[in-house]
C-alpha cells in the first residue's frame, strides 16, 4: 500500500527572498525552504531582459519552434548536513488569478520540453552547486504561452512499520512564450479602485486590473494617498500591494493594498502603481472608506504612457515634416513647368 506524503517547505522563486550571493546581476531572487534549508535560484538572464527584475526570478522568454535556450541555476544547502536534491521539472498554470503548479511530476508540454544536465545532486553542509537548465522547442510546436516549474527536492522516507513520508521542495517558475518574430508585448490597464473596510476595522485598496498584453503578468505595486482642505495637505503610504497575482493573457483580476494604520474616511485621492517586469502602469480615483465592507468601485484615470506620448509627438513631427517636403517639392517642379517671360 503507498503511503501518504507530506509535502513541506514549498517555496517558490521570486516571491520570497533576495539573494545576497556574488552573482553579478542587478537582482537575483531565490527560493529558500527553510524548514529543510535547500534552497535555488536563477544565475544568469538573458542580456536583453538583464533590466527586469522578474527575469532574474523566473525564466521568461519567447522562442521560436525550433529554438534551443540554456539557463543556469544554482542549487544550495545552508544546513549542517549533507543534502541529497532531485532535481526535475514539472507542469504548472496559471488558474484563479494564481501561478498553480502540479502535485509531483505531473507532466505538460513545456515540461516534456524542459530537461536538466544533472538529476541528482549531493550537497556537503553548506554547499552549493550549478545546474543547466535547457529548454528545447519542437520544430512543431504551436503558438501561445505555456508554464511550468524548476523543482529541486529532497524527500524523507517514512519511519520503519509504517507513518508519513516528508518531501521539501524548492522552485523556479518558466513562463514561455512560443512564435515568431517579436514576442507579444504586455500591457494591461487598472480599471477601478475599491476602498474597503475590514470586519476588525483595517482598511484597503483593491484596485481591479485588466491584462490586455500578451504576456501573463506578476503584479506588485503601492498605493498613495492624498486629500487637501483649505491650505492643508495631507498624504499617507506607499502601501506595498499583496503579491500573488498572475493574470493569463486577456484575463481580469484584482490586488489589495492594505493600510498599515488607520487615516480618515476621506474623501482621498488615491494612486495605485503597479508593474510586472518592465510594464508599469498608474491610475488615480478619489475614494472614501466605508463605515464597513466596500464602497461602491471608482472608475480609475489612467495615467497617459510617456513612451506613447513620445510616440505620438514623434509621428506628428514626422507628419507635418513630410507635409513640408512635399509642397516644396511641388513648388518646385510648378516653377520649372512655368515658362519665363523675355
Amino acid at each position: 500500500m503507498r503511503l501518504p506524503t507530506i509535502v513541506t517547505g514549498l517555496l517558490v522563486a521570486g516571491i520570497l527572498t533576495l539573494a545576497t550571493g556574488t552573482l553579478d546581476a542587478p537582482a537575483q531572487a531565490a527560493a529558500r525552504s527553510s524548514e529543510s534549508g535547500i534552497g535555488i535560484r536563477l544565475l544568469e538572464a538573458p542580456v536583453a531582459a538583464r533590466a527586469d527584475k522578474r527575469a532574474w526570478a523566473y525564466i521568461v522568454d519567447h522562442l521560436a519552434p525550433g529554438t534551443v535556450i540554456h539557463r543556469r541555476v544554482e542549487v544550495f544547502n545552508t544546513t549542517g548536513s549533507p543534502k541529497q536534491l532531485s532535481i526535475y521539472s514539472a507542469a504548472a498554470q496559471i488558474r484563479d488569478r494564481k501561478f498553480q503548479f502540479a502535485d509531483d511530476h505531473t507532466a505538460n508540454e513545456l515540461s516534456a520540453w524542459t530537461s536538466m544536465d544533472r538529476h541528482e545532486v549531493v550537497l556537503p553542509p553548506e554547499g552549493r552547486a550549478p545546474v543547466t537548465v535547457t529548454v528545447a522547442v519542437p520544430d512543431d510546436a504551436a503558438p501561445g504561452e505555456r508554464y511550468a516549474m524548476i523543482w529541486a527536492e529532497t524527500a524523507k522516507a517514512a519511519p520503519p512499520g509504517g507513518g508519513l513520508a516528508q518531501i521539501n521542495r524548492v522552485g523556479i517558475r518558466l513562463y514561455l512564450d512560443v512564435g515568431r518574430g517579436n514576442p507579444p508585448p504586455s500591457d494591461f490597464t487598472i480599471d477601478s479602485l475599491t476602498a474597503q473596510r475590514s470586519p476588525d476595522g483595517q482598511q484597503a485598496v483593491m484596485a481591479q486590473v485588466h491584462n490586455t498584453g500578451g504576456r501573463a503578468l506578476d503584479l506588485s505595486g503601492d498605493l498613495k494617498l492624498t486629500s487637501s482642505s483649505g491650505s492643508q495637505h495631507h498624504s499617507a503610504g506607499p502601501y506595498r500591494v499583496q503579491t500573488g497575482t498572475t493574470l493569463a493573457p486577456g484575463d481580469t483580476g484584482s490586488v489589495t493594498a492594505t493600510l498599515t494604520e488607520q487615516v480618515p474616511d476621506g474623501p482621498w485621492r488615491a494612486r495605485m502603481r503597479l508593474e510586472s517586469g518592465l510594464t508599469k502602469r498608474s491610475a488615480e480615483a478619489t475614494i472614501r472608506f466605508p463605515a464597513a465592507g466596500a464602497a461602491r468601485a471608482v472608475k480609475a484615470e489612467m495615467d497617459t504612457d510617456p513612451y506613447l506620448m513620445v510616440a505620438l509627438a514623434v509621428g506628428a513631427f514626422l507628419a507635418v515634416l513630410a507635409a513640408i517636403t512635399f509642397l516644396l517639392i511641388q513648388r518646385k517642379r510648378r516653377s520649372r513647368r512655368e515658362p519665363s517671360n523675355a
